[in-house]
């Protein structure tokens, strides 16, 4: 399964992808929303983890891209970021986010939290 990840972080980026890789996932990651977008349009991917504040494209932003493409409409986004007010988790929400982790978390949590989206989502 190949996992989109966008990131400004790059110390944060380096890690999200390190974990994923270690848990048997093939990762994609960029440094900002519209190369993700660019990169998701040209090779695919299974599922996104997107953060919520990046520069030239936001995460909120990729994900409504995501939401209004037939091609990747159905695939699971996890958000993840360092707002942990209420309104950024439900505008995620009702943006069409599946889930939304805040930074930091532990690494086990986020591994857990995309097998289960691989299986209620993606049947896996």
């Amino acid at each position: 399964m190949k996992i989109l990840i966008a990131d400004d972080d790059l110390l944060f980026r380096t890690l999200v992808s390190e974990v994923l890789i270690d848990a048997g996932y093939e990762v994609s990651a960029h440094e900002n929303g519209a190369l993700a977008w660019d990169s998701l349009q040209s090779e695919g991917a299974d599922l996104a983890v997107l953060d919520v504040n990046m520069p030239e494209m936001d995460g909120v932003e990729l994900l409504g891209h995501i939401r209004a493409d037939g091609r990747f409409r159905g695939m699971p986004v996890i958000m993840l970021t360092i707002r942990s007010m209420v309104d950024d988790q439900v505008d995620s929400y009702e943006h069409g986010a599946d889930d939304y982790l805040t930074k930091p978390f532990a690494n086990e949590v986020l591994v857990a939290r995309i097998k289960v989206l691989e299986r209620r989502i993606l049947g896996t």
